[in-house]
């Protein structure tokens, strides 16, 4: 065994420089390629990191320059805000994903043209990749596994490939809903230049217009930072409410109930309810409190633009609090809607 490292000094001695730097460079290749293949392997998405991080990063510029800009671009700023939101809680999660209620097509196309502006995917593959987070939460099916991470949970899973398992769950989900909806057809199928007009266009050109904001103020406020806090407002129900609150209707799965979350993304906080209770269309027992998603579903009830609300009983939510729950809040704010139209 002593051999080889007898015999090492002699090869050196007889290699001369250039057979020395042959080897350190394949060495270097070699070390290089395996580097190359662990990245490979994390099937990481570089345009999605790189894109991502640009966003951020013009967002934070976004608030050098909310002192410049005008009043009325704040509140463009927030209205656009509130718009974008809909089209993902009213829209893609509680009227498509879960068909907690029933809309007309006028409610449908301003919803989709909102969730366009939200730019967080089309509504079909928004829907579908909730169906299976729901039906196989916190597994390798789940798009957004909360037990990999809070990175991964809220934004790192945008930066790798879908797991197999969510390719393979998803292709076995029943969708015919999603197809046989023309107004999900049409926003799929002109996705792109819906969302150049309604994420980019329409919050840019608006305040220009309108009260003579510059396109520089206007499209860094309205556009830049309006879709950056609006898509961290949505990854913190993946993650921070998967991971922080309490437990009161079922203490044996991950999503828990949080106050921040539920603020933030204007009433999709109550998570553990809603995994609970996922057919509701208020994703809380507590009705219209804290809760502007649902307000804005019950307005368009009021005009006669929606109807058809699924709700789940008091008695029901109190016999599963019982069951399952934490007991970690009490139901005395139960409200039944079953009732409203």
């Amino acid at each position: 065994w002593l051999r080889p490292l007898l015999a090492a000094p002699v090869l050196k001695e007889q290699m001369g420089p250039e057979d020395c730097s042959e080897m350190a460079m394949e060495a270097l290749c070699r070390a290089g390629d395996e580097k190359a293949d662990r990245w490979r392997s994390l099937g990481i998405v570089w345009r999605n990191v790189i894109l991502m991080a640009l966003l951020h990063i013009g967002a934070v510029y976004s608030i050098l320059v909310i002192p410049r800009a005008k009043p009325l671009t704040w509140v463009w700023s927030y209205v656009c805000f509130i718009v974008t939101a809909l089209g993902v809680t009213a829209g893609a999660h509680r009227l498509w994903s879960h068909r907690s209620y029933r809309a007309k097509l006028p409610l449908r196309v301003f919803l989709a043209a909102a969730n366009s502006m939200a730019f967080q995917n089309d509504i079909y593959e928004w829907a579908r990749d909730h169906r299976v987070h729901h039906k196989y939460s916190e597994t390798d099916a789940d798009p957004h596994n909360a037990t990999r991470g809070f990175f991964f949970a809220h934004i790192g899973w945008l930066f790798v490939r879908k797991h197999s398992d969510v390719i393979e769950k998803g292709r076995k989900l029943d969708v015919t809903d999603l197809l046989a909806d023309p107004v999900v057809q049409f926003q799929r199928r002109y996705y792109k230049t819906s969302v150049l007009i309604m994420c980019f266009l329409v919050p840019t050109v608006v305040p220009w217009y309108f009260w003579g904001e510059t396109l520089w103020n206007s499209y860094f406020l309205a556009s830049i930072l309006r879709y950056t806090v609006s898509l961290n407002v949505t990854w913190l129900v993946n993650s921070a409410a998967h991971m922080y609150g309490n437990r009161p209707y079922d203490q044996n799965i991950s999503p828990r109930e949080n106050r921040w979350v539920t603020f933030g993304a204007i009433g999709e906080g109550f998570h553990n309810f809603h995994h609970t209770f996922p057919f509701d269309y208020s994703t809380s027992e507590f009705g219209l409190r804290f809760n502007p998603t649902t307000c804005f579903i019950d307005l368009m009830c009021w005009m006669g633009l929606a109807s058809n609300r699924k709700k789940a009983s008091v008695e029901t939510i109190q016999s599963r609090k019982l069951r399952t729950g934490d007991g970690n809040r009490s139901g005395n704010q139960s409200q039944d809607h079953s009732s409203v139209i």
